[in-house]
């Protein structure tokens, strides 16, 4: 931690000044002793603060120049640092483009060796072809000479590729002859068989629609059944609403009669319309009501024979 300068000069002029002698009287000295002692006493302490600043001035410079010292090998190592990280990092590039290469030169190296066992098994085979053909051409030979003869009786024909070739395009034709033959068979077995399936179809659409028709046969059947019994049951109907409309018609005539005689005995006979036939009922009910109980009353005031 850095010190003050009024403090530092403060302390060594603390440490040049005389200690006072202990037990001693300031009284015994006169006053001019006393300030010429003041006196040298300052001009001591202002030789030590010089002597003092001199050395600190001489140490400030040592440290000055030993700092700026530290600051050019600082230098002079963060350069160092950098010229090392950059030597390694070239030293890295550089090893990482040998391994590369390496790579690709083994990368080369298993390729020309596939291709060369590729070749090797070309030539093989080539070999393996040639043989076979050499074999062929031995075993051919018979029929070279003989298309030479008969090259020799067909003079339309100037060289055997031209027979060969002729040759060749009949067994093509005989080839797409029996091809196209093929073909049509096998469109016909198709026509054939899908006019199985038609007739087959047929047979069982004429099945279905006999079976159909016999099932509406029997439903118009079952229909006629029906509508003769509705019919009957509907005339049985009729006849016995007209009975019930007869009856029906006689009985509102016997009640409107009841009702005109119930009427010719009463003085006050009651307003009902001709066709309301429940009230006349109910009007000649009334009276044969008043009837019955008159005739209990005449049968209960009759008097009794004397014994």
């Amino acid at each position: 931690m850095a010190v003050p300068w009024e403090e530092y000069f403060r302390l060594a002029l603390q440490e040049k000044l005389p200690a006072k002698i202990p037990g001693q009287s300031v009284d015994h000295f006169p006053p001019v002793l006393r300030l010429l002692e003041k006196r040298q006493e300052l001009v001591d302490a202002d030789r030590g603060l010089q002597a003092q600043k001199e050395v600190f001035q001489t140490t400030r410079a040592a440290l000055k120049e030993r700092w700026e010292q530290l600051e050019q090998k600082e230098q002079e190592l963060k350069g160092s640092f950098v010229r090392f990280d950059k030597f390694l990092k070239d030293t890295e590039a550089r090893r990482t483009r040998a391994l590369r290469r390496a790579a690709q030169e083994r990368l080369q190296a298993d390729r020309r060796e596939a291709e060369a066992l590729r070749l090797r098994a070309q030539f093989e085979e080539l070999q393996r072809e040639r043989a076979r053909l050499r074999c062929r051409l031995e075993r051919l030979e018979p029929c070279a000479r003989l298309l030479g003869r008969v090259l020799e009786q067909l003079p339309e024909f100037q060289e055997v590729p031209e027979l060969v070739a002729r040759f060749d395009g009949l067994v093509d034709m005989q080839a797409a002859l029996r091809l196209t033959e093929r073909q049509r068979l096998a469109e016909l077995e198709e026509a054939r068989a899908r006019l199985q399936r038609l007739r087959d179809a047929g047979q069982g659409e004429l099945l279905g629609q006999g079976r159909r028709r016999a099932q509406l046969l029997q439903r118009l059947e079952a229909a006629r059944e029906r509508t003769l019994r509705w019919e009957s049951k509907w005339i049985q109907i009729q006849n016995t609403g007209a009975e019930k409309t007869l009856l029906l018609g006689r009985t509102r005539i016997a009640a409107l009669n009841l009702f005109q005689l119930v009427c010719r005995h009463k003085t006050h006979p009651p307003a009902l319309d001709i066709e309301d036939t429940e009230g006349q009922l109910e009007q000649v009910k009334l009276f044969i009501l008043d009837l019955s109980a008159m005739l209990t009353s005449l049968g209960q005031a009759k008097p009794t024979p004397a014994c």
